[in-house]
């Protein structure tokens, strides 16, 4: 029997990828709902090869385009809470949450209350609400399959390993484009610069996040929550290769590492095939190429996002969902001109230890403090 499957940003670059798995194995899903924010002309020939039952369309000004474009009889949702409709209204198996930025909460908790396997490939979720979203999932039977390559990577090294033998568990980070650069030269690299990641292709925000490392931070705060891992034992080494996507250190030393080829159809095809493990048309990998492996611990000075987000998970509560959202404005506002690459941890910082918020930390709450932040960064930037 196919698998139903809806995919959450599939113009994105996780959600073309879904759908390159997919095509691979047409008989064993069948896609019922697609969500694109703006890219009308990409989501309409989706649209056509696929012919789901459903569509939204986040972005409701496009609406009429892609009315206008469709020629299956396949029913449109539009606005900012259509994404939680398609979720809720679709009979599926299987909800590919791969939407950026903080877009991705409401709909990837609907797809939890289901109680089906959920694949979060968006880290902002978990983020903002690790407790609350891993809470509801054991309640309602869901299943998260992280589709992150770094967090699959640690959830296949853990597969049948009891917790209470894990010593740390070590997150690597390909130290973006940036990796050599001196605190002099961060100041004046441009966002072209920042957007031209070594070792994959992504969107706009995570490559800028990728490059400030902020990537990584947030994937700390992830790894907290989807493997019940407490901070200090967390770690993150730089691999520029991206050949190693992680690894986990047990109590008598052994070291189980995932590599492979750095392709995101990889994560995605083993969240979507799980337990089993489909055959792939991808290039294996070959270590006799591999002339070296490297590892270094990551320069805090030089990328201190990433010890802004050790600073929020160590303050909890609603910290996390400010830092993400203070660093959403922030990277706007870079890619936009208005600030230079090492502004971005200044103005997350002045959010993140202002005494701006409540300590509640309900949905509600998390959901008060991200408006919040975003009103913090934006008034600086307004000054």
């Amino acid at each position: 029997m196919k698998r139903k499957i809806v995919i959450l940003g599939s113009t994105g670059s996780i959600g073309e990828n879904c759908l390159e798995v997919i095509r691979a194995n047409r008989e064993k899903f069948d896609v019922v709902g697609l969500s694109a924010r703006s890219n009308v002309k990409k989501f309409l020939e989706q649209v056509d090869e696929f012919k789901p039952k459903k569509v939204a369309l986040s972005n409701a000004g496009s609406f009429l385009k892609l009315k206008k474009g469709l020629s299956s009889g396949t029913k449109i949702l539009a606005g900012e809470d259509s994404l939680t409709e398609l979720v809720e209204s679709l009979k599926s198996d299987v909800v590919v949450s791969g939407i950026v930025g903080s877009a991705g909460l409401i709909p990837t908790m609907a797809a939890i209350k289901k109680g089906i396997r959920v694949g979060i490939a968006n880290k902002e979720p978990l983020v903002m609400a690790g407790k609350i979203i891993t809470a509801a999932a054991k309640r309602c039977k869901a299943t998260i399959i992280p589709i992150d390559s770094e967090h699959s990577a640690i959830w296949q090294c853990l597969n049948g390993e009891p917790k209470k033998r894990i010593k740390k568990i070590v997150l690597t980070a390909s130290g973006g484009p940036f990796m050599n650069k001196s605190l002099k030269q961060l100041k004046n690299v441009t966002p072209a610069e920042a957007l031209n990641h070594p070792k994959w292709k992504m969107g706009n925000k995570i490559s800028i996040d990728s490059a400030t490392m902020m990537n990584k931070g947030l994937e700390v705060i992830e790894a907290r929550w989807l493997f019940n891992m407490p901070p200090e034992k967390i770690e993150v080494l730089i691999h520029p290769q991206s050949i190693v996507h992680s690894m986990v250190e047990f109590e008598d030393t052994s070291v189980i590492a995932q590599m492979g080829v750095p392709d995101m159809k990889v994560p995605i095809a083993y969240a979507l095939s799980y337990p089993d493990r489909w055959p792939a048309s991808l290039k294996s990998l070959d270590l006799s190429k591999e002339k070296r492996l490297d590892f270094a611990s990551p320069d805090l000075k030089r990328f201190p996002c990433l010890k802004l987000a050790f600073d929020a998970l160590s303050k909890g509560s609603v910290f996390p969902s400010v830092l993400n959202a203070a660093n959403e404005v922030a990277v706007e506002a870079f890619l936009a001109g208005k600030i230079g690459f090492m502004e971005i941890p200044k103005l997350i910082k002045k959010a993140l230890f202002s005494n701006s918020f409540d300590d509640d930390d309900s949905l509600k709450g998390i959901i008060a403090a991200s408006s919040a932040a975003r009103e913090i960064v934006s008034s600086i930037l307004k000054r």
